[in-house]
């Protein structure tokens, strides 16, 4: 992924106003991010658990999300996967995502959601860059670089169904 400034960020929202994009909390270390192992930038806001911002590329255009997600607190022994890394984790360590759809749709409520680790590190995952916590990432047959290209499609499949 290209680095991207804060002014790119804003800039790229697509299911909140442009007073909400201009007001979000941005992270204070865009310089220092791996963005060369990055697929998207995601964070989280410390302050509101629920809140969480992505970023990536997508039709060869920043594009930013905002998310929401409903705050479990699952025992330790349960564990699941995500949906985009396939990675798994135990207790809360996966979320379910929701964001408002684009444009109408999303005045409207509506709104699409997807099972992602709740770190949003999920590239780091991928490129074994980081190590779950007391979880685990299956061995798999495919490289790196198709494991890269399978998460990529699934949060291509998930941003298309903000626009649907």
């Amino acid at each position: 992924m290209r680095p991207l400034s804060e002014q790119d960020i804003r800039n790229s929202f697509i299911n909140c106003s442009k007073g909400d994009a201009s007001r979000l909390p941005i992270p204070r270390d865009l310089d220092e991010r791996p963005w060369a192992d990055l697929d998207f930038l995601g964070w989280r806001v410390l302050g509101a658990p629920g809140r969480s911002y992505l970023v990536t590329e997508h039709a060869d255009r920043p594009v930013g999300v905002a998310l929401r997600s409903a705050s479990s607190q699952r025992g330790f022994l349960h564990r699941s996967m995500c949906s985009l890394c396939l990675t798994t984790h135990p207790g809360s360590g996966v979320s379910l995502m929701t964001a408002r759809k684009a444009g109408a749709a999303g005045r409207e409520g509506n709104s699409v959601g997807v099972y992602m680790c709740t770190d949003l590190t999920c590239s780091l995952y991928v490129r074994g860059k980081k190590v779950p916590e007391a979880g685990l990432r299956f061995e798999e047959t495919l490289g790196m670089r198709e494991q890269i290209d399978r998460m990529v499609a699934n949060l291509s499949a998930f941003l298309g169904g903000l626009y649907a």
